[in-house]
């Protein structure tokens, strides 16, 4: 929302983007980003705020109606401090949602295309996320009648871990509200096996020394892409990777089991901040991606070639 100031509404990429997406006649999900993870959170009434419902104010009449979902708040307890979720925490969010209702109300109608969500909840596997602030969150997304429900962005070590988020937010919420899932992944099961050795025999095929670790296979990659065999072969001999190769359907599998999902939407491409600094404890977003076009040389086409193992879980879950 701040880049707001500098760009205008009208002339900012992600407005654009996403109106000429939804032109095209795709579903869209627009998320308003909030972020104080570096300075003080503001006081409700401060000039601060007034600041953030003036950019607020200048989107809603771009999107309102022509999104499919509006969230309300990125990732709100990773883009503030942990000293500043206490009450004025929330009253941010709550009045900014108020904000977002009352327009939709007064512009766009009963029967508005755009519903309303709020996003999006973090680490909710980690008791320590659960807190007085979480509670209210989840309160008032239950207590108005306007929003439809709750983002949740599960980046997790094992799929076990995604349940918590399951257990501990769908009871707090009214049975007709669901949830979204605009983020989820394996991310930091990913980190936690850059710095060990790769498979040794994928290691002497292609030329490696023995001991090169999974970091510096991706860094080679990064540096001169593999023909899309060497990156799979590379992948297929990991077993930290190959082991958990059908995620995404037995991730879809336990969100569309509780009968409360409406959508999730997963990473699609390497983007250029992924691969940048590349080291050791860089977090190896791009392993993610369904199209793998930083670490991969492209196909003949010159279309971007897919990441192994996803792609063919990623049809099929669209034809359902």
């Amino acid at each position: 929302m701040p880049q707001v100031d500098r760009t205008g509404a009208a002339g900012h990429g992600a407005v654009r983007t996403i109106l000429a997406a939804a032109d095209r006649g795709y579903k869209t999900i627009l998320t308003l980003k909030y972020p104080y993870n570096r300075v003080a959170f503001p006081k409700v009434g401060s000039a601060e705020f007034e600041k953030q419902l003036a950019r607020t104010d200048a989107v809603l009449p771009l999107v309102m109606g022509k999104v499919d979902i509006l969230v309300i708040g990125n990732e709100p307890f990773i883009e503030s401090r942990q000293q500043d979720w206490d009450a004025n925490f929330n009253e941010f969010y709550e009045q900014l949602a108020r904000r977002v209702i009352a327009y939709r109300a007064a512009h766009c109608g009963k029967d508005c295309k755009t519903r309303l969500y709020m996003g999006a909840l973090n680490h909710i596997e980690r008791p320590a996320w659960r807190t007085p602030a979480t509670e209210r969150w989840l309160s008032f997304i239950k207590a108005t009648p306007e929003l439809d429900g709750v983002n949740l962005h599960p980046h997790i070590r094992a799929i076990e871990e995604s349940k918590p988020f399951l257990d501990y937010v769908l009871p707090r919420l009214r049975p007709d509200q669901k949830f979204i899932v605009t983020e989820f992944s394996l991310v930091w099961w990913w980190q936690a096996n850059m710095e060990k050795p790769a498979p040794a025999a994928f290691l002497a095929q292609y030329g490696f020394p023995a001991g090169t670790q999974n970091w510096q296979v991706i860094a080679a990659a990064l540096k001169n892409p593999f023909p899309k065999p060497q990156w799979d072969a590379f992948l297929s001999a990991s077993p930290w990777f190959e082991s958990r190769k059908h995620y995404l359907r037995n991730q879809m599998k336990l969100f569309n089991d509780t009968g409360r999902l409406a959508v999730a939407t997963y990473g699609f491409k390497q983007g250029s901040s992924m691969s940048a600094e590349w080291g050791p404890k860089k977090v190896p977003w791009l392993l993610n991606s369904v199209v793998a076009g930083r670490s991969v040389q492209p196909n003949p086409d010159g279309s971007s070639a897919f990441n192994y193992a996803w792609i063919d879980d990623f049809r099929a879950l669209q034809k359902k």
